[in-house]
C-alpha cells in the first residue's frame, strides 16, 4: 500500500543555546554524562523531553539499582554511588549492610528471608537461596530530587520539556540538535553531543548505523496499603499455600519475574515490575499505546485477586502507574566495536575499557559511531548485539557509561581533538580521580581475548 506524504516548508530555526557539550536525554546515563562533563569544566546543556529527570529509574519506576557487584567488589562507583548515598541520607534508599553480605552470610536462609522482597540479591546465580549482594532499592521521587541537586550544583543548563527532533550534521560531524518545545522548534548547538536517549534517536538521525530488536515491554506500577510483614510471613511460613496462590497470580499477570512485587523504602508501598508483555516494539506508537491499556487491565484483575487471597493485601490500592513505559530494547548502535554476548559472558577485558558492570567491561569504541564525528553514545543503546544487551543494560552500568562519556568529551575538548581520538588513558585516569571505576584494572575473572582492532 502506498504511503501518503505531505511536503513541509523549509524554515529557519532559532538557536536557543550553545554549550561545549550537549546531552540529549535526562535519564540515568544522561544525568551522569552531564554532571561528569560539567564537573570537568565544560559548559553543558541537558535536554529532556519529560518534566522530570531520571528516565526509566524514576519515570519508569525501575526501583532497584543492581548489576554493580561481583563476588568480591562493588564494580560501579562514581556518580551512581553518589546517587545512592544521597538518597540513603534521606531515608529513601535501602542497601544491605556489609555484615549481611559477608562470606558465609550472604547465601543463608536468614539473609534471604531478610532481603529477598527488597530484590537485593544476585539473580544471576542458579542456587537457592540467591546470595545477597550490594544493590539498592530506592524511591523514584528521591532519584528525581538527587538528580536535580547534582545537575544544579554542577552548573548544567537544564532544558526540560524539550523533545529531540533531529540532528544537525555538517561535514560528517554533529554540530547540535533540533528539539520541539512549546516555544516552537529550537536549535541547541555544541562541540560534542552525547546521545543518552535510550533509543539511539540522535545517532540514528545523524546517520549512524544501528540494529533494531525488541524485548518485553512493562507498564510498571506501585500499590499502597500493603502489610508487607504479613505478606512475607505468609510466603515463608506457608510455602505450599503461597506457591499455589502465587502461581495463579502469575497466570493473571501473564508475564513477570520470580517476584511480582517488591518492597520500597516507603512503608506499605510495593513495587510491581509487571506485567511483561512480549511481541510489542518500543518504537511503535500503536504498540506503546496497547501496552498501557493491556497492562492496566491485567493489574486491575491482579488487584482483585490479591485483595481476596493474599494476607496483607486486603487493603491494597493503586498508588500510581509509571509515566514512562518500561522499554528495554529498541535500537542499538553499530559502532567502532560491537560488544557480543561472548564478550559479556567471558568477562572480556579491553585495552580501552572505560566502564564496567557486574563483572563485564565496555570499551570506549562501543560508544562511538563509525559514520559521525563528535558524537558519543551512552546507555542501553550502545554498540552491542541484542543478546549481549539483555545482560548489560541495567541502570548502574549505564550510569557508569554516561560518566565516562562526560569525561571523554572534556578530554577531547581540552586536547583539541575529535572525540574518537580522545586519549583513553587520560579518560581512565580522570574517571579514577573522580571516584569512578573505568575497569582499566581487570578483576581476577576477566579474560584477555580481545578481538583484533
Amino acid at each position: 500500500m502506498a504511503v501518503l506524504t505531505v511536503r513541509e516548508a523549509a524554515r529557519d530555526t532559532q538557536v536557543a543555546d550553545r554549550s561545549d557539550v550537549v546531552v540529549v536525554g535526562g535519564g540515568p546515563a544522561g544525568i551522569s554524562a552531564a554532571v561528569s562533563a560539567a564537573r570537568n569544566g565544560a559548559s553543558v546543556t541537558l535536554l529532556e523531553r519529560y518534566p522530570y529527570l531520571g528516565g526509566l529509574a524514576s519515570g519508569g519506576m525501575v526501583l532497584v539499582l543492581d548489576d554493580m557487584h561481583n563476588d568480591t567488589e562493588i564494580t560501579v562507583q562514581g556518580i551512581c554511588m553518589e546517587m545512592i548515598e544521597r538518597m540513603s541520607a534521606w531515608g529513601l534508599c535501602v542497601t544491605p549492610p556489609d555484615a549481611d553480605r559477608a562470606p558465609g552470610m550472604r547465601e543463608t536462609d536468614a539473609m534471604w528471608r531478610k532481603w529477598a522482597r527488597w530484590g537485593l540479591f544476585d539473580f544471576h546465580t542458579h542456587s537457592m537461596p540467591h546470595p545477597i549482594c550490594f544493590s539498592a532499592a530506592f524511591d523514584p521521587d528521591a532519584f528525581k530530587r538527587a538528580s536535580y541537586a547534582m545537575i544544579g550544583e554542577s552548573g548544567v543548563k537544564l532544558r526540560a520539556h524539550s523533545w529531540f527532533s533531529s540532528a544537525i550534521v555538517e561535514d560528517g560531524a554533529i554540530r547540535g540538535v533540533i528539539c520541539e518545545t512549546k516555544e516552537g522548534r529550537q536549535a541547541i548547538m555544541g562541540d560534542v553531543v552525547i546521545d543518552a536517549t535510550g533509543d539511539l534517536d540522535v545517532a540514528t538521525s545523524a546517520g549512524a548505523k544501528s540494529q533494531e530488536s525488541s524485548f518485553i515491554l512493562t507498564p510498571v506500577s506501585r500499590w499502597g496499603g500493603v502489610d508487607t510483614d504479613r505478606a512475607e510471613a505468609f510466603q515463608f511460613d506457608h510455602p505450599e499455600e503461597f506457591a499455589k496462590l502465587d502461581h495463579e497470580a502469575k497466570r493473571i499477570i501473564g508475564g513477570c519475574w520470580n517476584f511480582w512485587w517488591l518492597k520500597t523504602p516507603l512503608p506499605g508501598v510495593i513495587w510491581l515490575n509487571c506485567p511483561h508483555i512480549p511481541k510489542l516494539h518500543g518504537l511503535k506508537v500503536a504498540d506503546l499505546t496497547a501496552v498501557e491499556i493491556e497492562g492496566r487491565k491485567r493489574m486491575e484483575q491482579l488487584m482483585t485477586f490479591a485483595r481476596t487471597n493474599f494476607p496483607g493485601f486486603e487493603n491494597a490500592y493503586v498508588v500510581d502507574y509509571a509515566p514512562q513505559t518500561g522499554v528495554r530494547q529498541t535500537r542499538m548502535l553499530e559502532g567502532e566495536y560491537v560488544v557480543t554476548k561472548d564478550d559479556v559472558m567471558t568477562r572480556r577485558h579491553f585495552h580501552d575499557t572505560v566502564c564496567r558492570g557486574r563483572d563485564y567491561y565496555t570499551p570506549y569504541r562501543a560508544m562511538l559511531p563509525r559514520e559521525v564525528d563528535q558524537l558519543i553514545v551512552a546507555g542501553r543503546h550502545y554498540s552491542v548485539t541484542p543478546q549481549a544487551q539483555k545482560s548489560s543494560r541495567e541502570i548502574p552500568p549505564c550510569m557508569a557509561m554516561g560518566e565516562a562519556a562526560g569525561v571523554a568529551a572534556t578530554v577531547a575538548l581540552n586536547a583539541g581533538v575529535a572525540v574518537r581520538r580522545a586519549d583513553v588513558k587520560a579518560i581512565q585516569k580522570q574517571l579514577r580521580a573522580q571516584g569512578a571505576d573505568p575497569g582499566d584494572t581487570p578483576s581476577g575473572n576477566a579474560t584477555f581475548l580481545e578481538a583484533a582492532e
